[in-house]
């Protein structure tokens, strides 16, 4: 069978660990934003500083002349990203990078779960034990009644939940409109939405702390461009793995910038994860269907 036009597996692996550094950068600026500013504040500045970006987008927006139905889904898509995103920002100023990292490899696993719900994926058996060892994976991170949680996990799992079911929508919208206006109007909704929010708890940003978020807005845009060029190179049993080096690129973060310890049981629980959500996308490949589990990078800020 030949191969499809433009596959290049090399080129997708190095498209994909471009993608992954320059998620870690994100991390590595929003860590050293620090907890000065309040957590809706400093998301709502890194996609209004991002509105540059913007630009380009603004002509196909108006150009696809959306219905009611798909603005009422971008906008619950923007509400659930918005919450996302504030918890996010928070859990990193709670908790350490690798515990952050590990716990956002939960998204594809409940998009899995909302599929099966929502979009009337089939749930074989195969997916169900590989849902059940990503949730052992979790509970080997988290370990309960063996240490105490803090709000930062608690956060991180709702993170996860509300990327997921962003994701869920924007595959529903990714068949009607083109990929310029799925992404356009995400910035748009989810900017409107942490307006409010961060109004409420402003607290005047110096100038550094404004180059460290426009900073950050640069590097998820560079990651979500990059990472379309990573798909366009090779297929997703090809760049999946490359996207878990994520894990061990915010270990040695942490570690090496950050003074955080490597936990080897968080280690070992996103091992378990990563091992599950592999099998996933997997599976999905040798049945040849419409890919549900989506990259790390996918439900990423």
């Amino acid at each position: 069978m030949a191969e499809p036009q433009g596959y290049n597996p090399l080129k997708g692996v190095f498209w994909m660990l471009v993608t992954g550094l320059c998620f870690v950068a994100v991390t590595a600026l929003v860590k050293m934003v620090g907890p000065r500013l309040p957590a809706a504040e400093t998301a709502f500045l890194r996609y209004a500083l991002g509105a540059v970006f913007l630009i380009p987008m603004i002509k196909p927006i108006l150009r696809a002349k959306l219905t009611k139905r798909q603005v009422g889904l971008f906008a619950s898509r923007g509400v659930m990203h918005t919450g996302g995103v504030v918890l996010w920002f928070y859990a990193m100023t709670q908790i350490p990078i690798a515990e952050v990292t590990a716990m956002n490899y939960l998204s594809p696993v409940y998009v899995t779960v909302g599929a099966a719900l929502f979009l009337g994926e089939k749930l074989a058996a195969r997916r169900i034990i590989a849902i059940i060892l990503a949730l052992i994976g979790v509970l080997i991170i988290l370990r309960p009644g063996f240490r105490e949680l803090s709000a930062g996990h608690i956060a991180m799992l709702g993170t996860a939940l509300s990327f997921a079911g962003g994701y869920l929508i924007a595959k529903i919208l990714s068949e009607e409109v083109s990929a310029t206006v799925v992404v356009g109007m995400l910035s748009v909704t989810v900017t409107i939405g942490l307006a409010p929010l961060a109004a409420m708890v402003w607290v005047t940003p110096t100038l550094g702390e404004l180059g460290l978020l426009f900073a950050v807005a640069c590097f998820a845009t560079a990651g979500h461009y990059t990472m379309t060029l990573a798909f366009a190179a090779a297929p997703v049993t090809v760049t999946q793995p490359v996207s878990f080096l994520q894990m061990v690129w915010a270990v040695l973060l942490g570690w090496i910038g950050f003074g955080e310890e490597p936990d080897f049981w968080v280690i070992v629980g996103a091992g378990v994860i990563i091992a599950a959500i592999s099998f996933m996308t997997w599976r999905e490949a040798v049945i040849k269907r419409r890919q549900v589990t989506p990259l790390v990078g996918q439900t990423k800020v």
